[in-house]
């Protein structure tokens, strides 16, 4: 029997492999730190002062803030992808 027709009927069998999935959520969750960086300065200097806010800004401002805190994790962000998948694979080859 083939594992060829395995792997189309069975999903998890075609999975990324675990280093993979490793990177994705190592990117993931420097995107989520950045995003709370970039959060906090968008709210504190974003502001004008005496000025309202229009309905809906937050709501805009969040989802700006979410595609450019991933768009820079994407790109390299600041390191903390490298270093996570660094140490995931020091585990990985040790067991």
């Amino acid at each position: 029997m083939s594992i060829i027709p395995l792997l189309a009927v069975s999903p998890q069998l075609a999975a990324p492999a675990p280093s993979l999935r490793t990177a994705r959520a190592a990117r993931d969750f420097e995107a989520s730190l950045i995003a709370s960086v970039l959060s906090s300065l968008e709210k504190t200097f974003a502001a004008v002062p005496g000025e309202d806010a229009l309905p809906g800004a937050d709501d805009y401002n969040y989802l700006g803030t979410q595609a450019v805190a991933q768009a820079i994790a994407d790109h390299g962000g600041f390191g903390i992808t490298a270093l996570i998948t660094k140490s995931f694979a020091a585990h990985e080859s040790k067991g």
